[in-house]
């Protein structure tokens, strides 16, 4: 956790010391995680002493090199951020990434030397195309910061004492970005006596940050690890930001809308899918109560719900609950919905492989809008009055297996939702629940339907569950 080095001037207007702030602050985020059913193996926090350590081990080696020189800081400084900016970076006066005032800060301070890397930097993008992603966001970095002069980084600071000292002038305390960075090779053990997990997991694959705290990742950390002699992270994916109609969430603008409130009404699963889908990798997403509530009634409802609900019924109507094992393409369209839905799965890998989420997901949408059609297409009611019933088995089948698929298709961000569809479709047989048992039509065998059909999402009154969310804006 980095939280711990920014918030003392909060701490100080609540009446609290910075430590007593942090460990508050640090409690809200792991129940927020909680709620989002997200699980980690390790939780550091830059305040305990096996970061501590570490950190001020580092700074003497950047020290020692030469990468860190002492000298005299005067410049413009965001209080929220932590940053100093020139002139040329602010925009309209104020902070170019929170849009705060900025004020002009003096003191002595030690400066690490971004310009002796800054031609390696440069080099660095140009041989690693999928070092960060997206693309743009490299010449963002490129003409924004580096090419206009890469300025020296202030590291350490005078004006207060909370945090970690330097151990060879204790009146400096190090500086909240070189602090912080480094705790992704403290938390695996880097420097330490028992290196073995840094060893292990190091280089990152992927790094995932928030678009305000870019430049500090795409430039000052592989800056700090080249300065190491260590290896960069194959990938920095930068995400943007949910925001409002009116911009950004504000609690004075009254639109500031809790994650917590939206799983506890309406399920993790369900905010979850709307947070992924309304996400583009390229720009901010939007939220909107309307939005949110159609998503819910027509993609989770109308169109994964139903399908379900529909096909539960009829293998129970038409096969007494026991799902067809016979693999025959009876019907024309049969072998062509298996080369649609192989092709969309083949679509969504490449796209959630290049971090496209919200595309990805649009792919097994695609998939089920597909399935829905099918019914449509082969018409099984007719097929049982007909008795056609090598057509309706291989009706049935097909139905039931691209449900089984759409299942293991959205485990990874919708697991709860995925596992109810496999146990109303009866398939409890791990084999069947692979990601490789997807590339291929399986032959499912024992699988039995629940005997009632149970939505998994019920159909909202959108109205009042728009003004029900608009009611616990800024709550």
């Amino acid at each position: 956790m980095n939280m711990d080095k920014k918030y003392g001037n909060i701490a100080e207007k609540e009446g609290l010391t910075p430590q007593e702030y942090v460990d508050k602050m640090a409690i809200q985020a792991k129940k927020l995680w909680s709620y989002m059913d997200i699980k980690y193996d390790d939780f550091i926090r830059t305040t305990e002493d096996r970061h501590t350590r570490i950190a001020q081990k580092i700074f003497d080696i950047f020290l020692e090199k030469g990468d860190i020189y002492k000298g005299e800081y005067e410049g413009l400084y965001c209080i929220p951020c932590e940053t100093f900016f020139t002139q040329t970076q602010l925009i309209n006066g104020k902070c170019p990434d929170c849009g705060r005032d900025v004020v002009k800060m003096k003191e002595e301070a030690y400066f690490f030397n971004m310009k002796k890397y800054a031609d390696r930097l440069i080099e660095y993008y140009d041989k690693h195309p999928d070092f960060i992603k997206p693309d743009y966001r490299k010449n963002e970095m490129i003409n924004n910061f580096i090419k206009p002069g890469l300025e020296d980084l202030c590291v350490t600071r005078t004006s207060f004492d909370w945090g970690i000292k330097v151990t060879k002038d204790p009146k400096h305390v190090i500086y909240v970005w070189l602090d912080a960075l480094t705790n992704y090779l403290t938390a695996l053990g880097y420097l330490s006596e028992d290196d073995s997990l840094f060893k292990k997991y190091w280089p990152a694959d992927l790094q995932i940050v928030g678009k305000d705290i870019a430049r500090f990742h795409l430039i000052y950390w592989p800056i700090f690890l080249m300065a190491l002699d260590l290896p960069l992270p194959k990938t920095i994916l930068v995400h943007n930001w949910i925001m409002m109609k009116d911009g950004k969430m504000s609690k004075s603008k009254g639109n500031v809308i809790y994650p917590e409130m939206l799983i506890e009404k309406y399920g993790l699963d369900a905010t979850k899918y709307f947070l992924l889908r309304e996400m583009p990798v390229s720009q901010d997403g939007v939220f909107t109560p309307e939005a949110f509530i159609q998503r819910y009634n027509y993609d989770l409802c109308n169109d994964l719900s139903n399908l379900l609900n529909r096909t539960v019924s009829m293998v129970n109507k038409y096969f007494g609950g026991s799902v067809p094992s016979k693999i025959i393409n009876a019907n024309e369209v049969d072998e062509e919905l298996e080369k649609y839905t192989s092709e969309k799965i083949q679509k969504f890998e490449e796209l959630w492989n290049s971090y496209e989420i919200a595309n990805a997901i649009q792919e097994i949408w695609n998939i089920i809008a597909r399935t829905n059609k099918y019914i449509d297409e082969t018409m099984p009611w007719e097929l049982s009055k007909n008795q056609e019933n090598q057509k309706l088995e291989s009706c049935i089948y097909h139905l039931v297996e691209n449900i089984r698929k759409i299942a293991i298709l959205i485990k990874p961000f919708m697991e709860n939702t995925s596992n109810e569809i496999l146990r109303q479709l009866g398939i409890n047989d791990e084999k069947y629940k692979t990601w490789q048992s997807i590339m291929n039509l399986q032959e499912l065998k024992d699988c039995k339907v629940i005997e009632k059909g149970e939505p998994i999402f019920m159909r909202l009154k959108e109205n009042e569950e728009v003004e029900y969310i608009k009611s616990k804006m800024n709550v």
